[in-house]
C-alpha cells in the first residue's frame, strides 16, 4: 500500500455532525463579528458614553479592534499546539476561550453602573476572545482539509466559509425578530446582550462533539512537528516566506470585503439614514449570499483549480465596488442596500472558499495549522479590526460617502495581483513537504 492509499484508508469519516462541530468555532466568530458590527452604536453608548454620538461609535469600533491585537499570538500558540499535539486539543481550547470572551461582553455592567471598570472588563474579554479566534482557523481548517475525500477538498473546506454565512444569516434573522418584538429602544438598551448570550448556547454542544472527533494530524509521522512554537514559526519564515507574504495580501483583501459587508448596517443607518429596523435586516442579505456561494466557490475550486477562483471574483469586486456604491447613494433605499450587500458578499464568498483551501494545501503538514493561523490572524488583526473604524472615520472626516468603495477597490487590486502570483495546489499531495511557490525555482536551479 503506497502512502496516498494508506492516507486515504486512515482518513476519518466526516458526517454532517462532525463538519458542524469543526466549523462551529468559525461560525461563532462571524456571529460575534456580525452582532458586534451591527450593535456597535449601543455598545459604545453602554461602555464609552460621550456627548457626541459619533465619538461613542468610534470608541466602540476601537474596542472591536482591540481583540484583534491578540490574534497573531493565538495563531502562533494555538496553531503550534495543533501541529505538535493534534488538531482536536487545539479546537477544544479555542471554543472554550471563545465562550469566556463572549460571556464577559454580554454580562459586563455598563459604564454608568461601575465606571471605568466596565471598560477594563470588556477590553479583557475582547483580548481573550482575540486569543481564541486567532487560534481557531488554523486547526479547524487543517482538520477539514486532511479529513476530506480526494477530489473534494475544496468543497469540504469551503464549509469553513459557509459557516460564517450561516452565522451571519442567523444573527440577522434573530436580531430582526428581536427588534420587531421588543422595539428599537429595548434593543439599544439590553437586546444586544441577548444576542451574545444566544450565541453561547451552542458552545456546550460544540465541546462535546469536538471531543469525540478522530485526529487527523498524523502525530508521530513527522519528527519536526515536535518543535516548539518558536521553532515552527522559524521554519515558516525561513522556508515559506514568499508564500506567506502573498497569502497575507490575498487574505487582507478578503478581510476588508467581509468588514465592509458587516459594516453595511452602520453605513445604512448612520450614512444613508435608514431606520433602525431596516438597517437591522442588512445582515440577512449578507448571510444569504454567504451560505451558498462559498460552497459554489469550493465546488468550482475542485473542478477548475484554486487560482482562477481566487482571481476572477476578486477582480470583479475591483471593477464593481465604486459603481455599486454610486448606485446605492443615488437610490438610498433598503432594497438597494440589500442588493449591494448581497452582490459584494457573493463574490467575496466565492473568492474566500478558494483561499481557505489553497493556503493550507500549499503548506507542509508539520507547519500547516500554524502557517494558516499566523497569516490569517496577522491579516485579520491589521485589517479586520481597523476597516470598520477607518471607513467610518473617512466618511466622517472627509464627508465622502464613497470612502468604503475606494477602500474596498484598493485592497481588491492588491488581492488580485497577489492571487496571480500564487501557485496552483489543486492536485498537490497533502504529505508533500515542499513549498509549491518555490519548487519551480528550485527545479530550475537543479
Amino acid at each position: 500500500m503506497d502512502l496516498s492509499t494508506q492516507a486515504a484508508a486512515e482518513r476519518p469519516g466526516l458526517d454532517r455532525k462532525s463538519v458542524g462541530a469543526v466549523v462551529l468555532g468559525n461560525a461563532l466568530e462571524f456571529y460575534d463579528f456580525t452582532v458586534y458590527a451591527f450593535f456597535a452604536k449601543p455598545i459604545g453608548e453602554a461602555f464609552f458614553p460621550a456627548a457626541d454620538a459619533s465619538h461613542s461609535l468610534l470608541a466602540s469600533l476601537a474596542l472591536f479592534g482591540v481583540g484583534y491585537v491578540m490574534r497573531p499570538i493565538g495563531g502562533v500558540v494555538i496553531g503550534a499546539l495543533a501541529d505538535r499535539a493534534g488538531r482536536k486539543p487545539a479546537m477544544l481550547v479555542t471554543i472554550a476561550l471563545m465562550a469566556v470572551g463572549m460571556l464577559i461582553l454580554a454580562a459586563c455592567p455598563s459604564y454608568a453602573q461601575i465606571g471605568g471598570w466596565a471598560q477594563a472588563i470588556v477590553i479583557a474579554g475582547r483580548l481573550i476572545q482575540g486569543l481564541a479566534l486567532g487560534g481557531e482557523v488554523g486547526p479547524s481548517t487543517a482538520y477539514l482539509l486532511e479529513a476530506a475525500p480526494p477530489g473534494h477538498r475544496g468543497f469540504v473546506t469551503s464549509w469553513q466559509i459557509a459557516s460564517q454565512g450561516c452565522a451571519a444569516l442567523l444573527a440577522g434573522l434573530v436580531s430582526t425578530l428581536l427588534a420587531l418584538t421588543i422595539g428599537d429602544a429595548a434593543m439599544n438598551q439590553w437586546g444586544w446582550r441577548v444576542m451574545f448570550l444566544l450565541g453561547l448556547t451552542v458552545v456546550p454542544v460544540g465541546l462535546i462533539i469536538r471531543s469525540h472527533l478522530p485526529e487527523t494530524a498524523g502525530e508521530g509521522e513527522d519528527p519536526q512537528a515536535a518543535g516548539s512554537a518558536r521553532e515552527v514559526v522559524g521554519r515558516l519564515l525561513r522556508d515559506h516566506w514568499r508564500l506567506l507574504g502573498l497569502t497575507f495580501l490575498v487574505i487582507a483583501a478578503s478581510t476588508v470585503s467581509n468588514a465592509v459587508g458587516t459594516n453595511m448596517p452602520v453605513y445604512a443607518g448612520a450614512t444613508l439614514g435608514l431606520s433602525e429596523t431596516a438597517a437591522t435586516a442588512v445582515p440577512i442579505a449578507l448571510g444569504l449570499a454567504s451560505v451558498g456561494f462559498p460552497l459554489l466557490g469550493g465546488w468550482l475550486a475542485d473542478r477548475f483549480g484554486r487560482r482562477p477562483v481566487m482571481i476572477w471574483p476578486r477582480a470583479a469586486i475591483l471593477v464593481l465596488a465604486v459603481p455599486a456604491f454610486l448606485w446605492l447613494l443615488r437610490t438610498p433605499g433598503p432594497a438597494a442596500v440589500y442588493a449591494v450587500t448581497f452582490l459584494l458578499s457573493a463574490l467575496s464568498s466565492i473568492n474566500a472558499a478558494a483561499i481557505i483551501v489553497a493556503i493550507p494545501e500549499a503548506l507542509p503538514r508539520s507547519v500547516r495549522s500554524t502557517g494558516l493561523a499566523l497569516v490569517y490572524a496577522l491579516s485579520v488583526s491589521l485589517f479586520g479590526g481597523s476597516t470598520n473604524f477607518i471607513i467610518n472615520w473617512l466618511v466622517t472626516t472627509t464627508g465622502d460617502r464613497l470612502a468604503p468603495a475606494y477602500y474596498l477597490a484598493a485592497f481588491s487590486l492588491v488581492g488580485t495581483i497577489a492571487a496571480l502570483l500564487l501557485p496552483e495546489t489543486k492536485d498537490r499531495s497533502l504529505d508533500d513537504e515542499t513549498d509549491p511557490a518555490v519548487a519551480p525555482a528550485r527545479a530550475a536551479a537543479e
